[in-house]
């Protein structure tokens, strides 16, 4: 099996490296120095000004595979950026690719009414909102999707 990554990729990954180097790492002490005295879910101005740096140069929402919302690269490609973003707690965030936001989003992006993508989509992919995942049942582990018991029954319509 060939693992190519797409020309495309590629050029997206040295953007992705080259701003990790220079940007994001550098960062890592004063994100940290200020996230001490920034309130409970507001993110510290280094943060806001790497976002805002990513955002512009189109390093941003690069796991959507749907170039109407994302990248438009595929998950093998999407994998090679995720490596490089792995080497910073703070990467997925600046370049607006963290959990769960990630995961909420492309199912929003994929199943999504237009009304629920105008209404959570799109603040979501500007990074304007966060988002959340809670999984819990009663008697049982919410960790473990596999010893779920809640099931859907259809009633009426």
């Amino acid at each position: 099996m060939e693992f190519v990554v797409s020309e495309d990729a590629r050029i997206i990954e040295d953007q992705v490296v080259r701003f990790l180097n220079e940007k994001i790492i550098p960062s890592e002490g004063v994100y940290a120095e200020q996230a001490k005295s920034t309130e409970n879910g507001v993110d510290p101005e280094v943060m806001i000004d790497l976002r805002a740096k990513a955002k512009s140069l189109g390093l941003w929402n690069l796991f959507l595979p749907d170039k109407e919302w994302g990248a438009g690269l595929s998950n093998h490609d999407y994998s090679v950026l995720c490596e490089h973003m792995g080497r910073s707690q703070i990467a997925p965030r600046v370049f607006n690719c963290q959990a769960p936001d990630t995961g909420n989003a492309e199912i929003i992006a994929e199943f999504g009414t237009p009304k629920q993508r105008e209404h959570w989509l799109k603040p979501l992919l500007e990074g304007e909102i966060r988002s959340c995942f809670s999984m819990t049942e009663p008697d049982v582990s919410g960790a473990d999707p596999t010893r779920l018991r809640t099931r859907a029954e259809r009633d009426g319509d």
